[in-house]
């Protein structure tokens, strides 16, 4: 583990001690004769906070001084849903995040907020390259918001090494994986038309895109297989893996 690692991580515990001892960061610092800013900045993993200061804090939260070492990193209960057009990530997304009461988030709609143009209007003005960059920015500005939500990401996330690494490390990853098929009537029935309009031969460039992207997909920690499951069962089955993940 890093020295970057172990600060976040000993910030992560230190806030989740303050919240169940039902604590604000001024209680806190009060209570312990730590400033604020010393709490905020330990809290956000910022501080090199000294071993007296560590267990006047550990005191005043309670907490034995060990706990706090305890720095095993975890993940928190992000669930980032992964996969084709088509793959049900923003209909399954809603649906599971409703179930697990956290919010919602599509991060592309907020590459468009970011970029201040669609997606379209942004590959045609920044290119792939300057997509991948709004990405990667968007990607890390979701994971500063909170450590609980359901993320739908655009299909070619994979594409993007560090991008797609950085996912991996902070959310549970999940691949829903569908036939080729099924994934062309998916796209269709929702009225997009784009994949078949000039395009004799789509069925057979999905199927040749799935493929290609196949060992990308299968990287993610969990796979599901959404074809032939009703959306009802593929929601309770993620429900019940993350339910107080």
């Amino acid at each position: 583990m890093d020295r970057q690692v172990l600060f976040r991580e000993l910030g992560r515990k230190l806030r989740s001690a303050r919240e169940a001892a039902g604590l604000s960061v001024t209680e806190l610092a009060e209570r312990s004769g730590v400033s604020r800013r010393h709490v905020t900045e330990a809290e956000a993993g910022r501080a090199n906070l000294s071993v007296g200061k560590l267990f006047d804090l550990s005191e005043a939260l309670g907490v034995r001084l060990t706990r706090l070492f305890d720095l095993e990193p975890t993940k928190p209960a992000r669930v980032a849903l992964v996969g084709l057009r088509g793959a049900g990530k923003s209909s399954l997304g809603r649906a599971l995040a409703l179930a697990l009461e956290v919010p919602f988030v599509e991060l592309d709609q907020r590459v468009e907020e970011l970029a201040g143009l669609s997606l379209a209007a942004i590959f045609e003005l920044h290119g792939s390259q300057g997509f991948r960059r709004f990405e990667a920015e968007a990607l890390e500005k979701v994971l500063s918001e909170g450590e609980r939500f359901v993320l739908a990401t655009g299909g070619s996330i994979v594409n993007s090494a560090d991008t797609y690494a950085r996912l991996r490390a902070t959310c549970h990853t999940v691949w829903l994986k569908a036939t080729p098929e099924d994934h062309y009537a998916r796209v269709v029935a929702q009225g997009d038309l784009r994949p078949m309009r000039g395009r004799p031969r789509a069925i057979e460039e999905l199927r040749a895109l799935l493929e290609t992207r196949e060992s990308l997909y299968a990287q993610c920690e969990h796979t599901v297989f959404t074809s032939g499951s009703t959306p009802q069962a593929i929601v309770a089955d993620l429900a019940a893996r993350f339910e107080g993940a």
